[in-house]
């Protein structure tokens, strides 16, 4: 089965700063070679739990008694450890966004490039599919999507071609979808903003950035004095939020300052932002619009 070539895997590894005997988690398992590389780091009393829930990624467990897969969303993370007597860890790895497993596998739905049924769900089980979100979904609701996950400018006749169309007969497969809306894009620019259209739908069917939000403010309790957490994001939302909240504790607004114009916040970044070299993009594609940010707990 194949999937990515780890982005970043050197840096966001060396972000963790691992201890041979610490406890860390890879919340973005995947194809597992962020865990492949922590483990090798890693002495026999280490412990590695990592979190994933697409059922795909459950084939790539790795046999070692270090290590533990739980099959959820990462946005329960606390809930999950504490399951397995974890309570502080001292790293977290995150690495953001949809495996190129999830792209290439064509009933997924995730890709502009197969004709398949509209679904996008990460988590096979769950109820909210792409297909609810373009059949069910009011026009104001999609339009917002477009607008605050895509930038669409021309978010309003999207939502109402789409609204439009889906009463003659539901919108069932990307083919469809595609044919509705190409004739209204950018000439030249039609697959880029496509891929921008099912990136917003994605992102709502999800809930990405309210997962981000739920696992973001929980690593301040996970996380043990001075350990680390190394997160990749791949679109600039994810990156805007995980920089706020290592920058300020929050996602909006400014923090409170004490008499001295002091803040109080959980992490302090570690570096500057990093971005993959020239030649690993060149290898993997999927590497372009990576970006690492590492933080250490105050």
């Amino acid at each position: 089965m194949q999937y990515h070539k780890p982005v970043l895997l050197k840096e966001s590894v060396d972000g963790l700063n691992i201890r041979e005997d610490g406890v860390y988690v890879d919340v973005t398992f995947g194809g597992g070679g962020h865990s492949r590389e922590i483990l090798n780091r890693l002495g026999p009393n280490g412990k590695l739990l990592a979190f994933d829930q697409d059922k795909d990624a459950l084939q790539n467990k790795i046999e070692d008694p270090r290590f533990t897969l739980i099959h959820e969303n990462f946005k329960f993370i606390k809930r999950f450890l504490r399951f397995y007597g974890v309570k502080k860890v001292d790293g977290i790895l995150g690495d953001f966004g949809v495996s190129s497993h999830q792209f290439n596998e064509a009933e997924r739905g995730f890709s502009t490039r197969f004709d398949a049924r509209l679904d996008m769900r990460m988590n096979q089980n769950s109820a909210l599919s792409a297909y609810e979100v373009i059949n069910e979904y009011e026009e104001e609701q999609l339009k917002g999507i477009f607008y605050a996950y895509a930038d669409l400018k021309n978010a309003p006749k999207l939502a109402h071609l789409i609204v439009e169309a889906r009463e003659q007969e539901p919108l069932t497969n990307s083919e469809t979808l595609n044919e509705l809306l190409k004739p209204h894009l950018f000439k030249g620019k039609e697959n880029k903003i496509l891929a921008q259209i099912y990136q917003a739908i994605r992102i709502e069917v999800n809930q990405e950035m309210e997962v981000l939000k739920d696992f973001l403010k929980q690593t301040e309790d996970l996380v043990v004095k001075n350990g680390r957490i190394s997160l990749i994001s791949y679109h600039s939302l994810e990156d805007r939020l995980v920089k706020r909240y290592i920058r300020s504790g929050l996602f909006e607004g400014e923090p409170e300052k004490d008499f001295y114009g002091n803040i109080s916040v959980p992490f302090k970044k570690v570096g500057k932002l990093i971005v993959p070299s020239s030649e690993e993009i060149k290898e993997n594609n999927r590497a372009r619009s990576a970006k690492l940010r590492i933080a250490k707990k105050i």
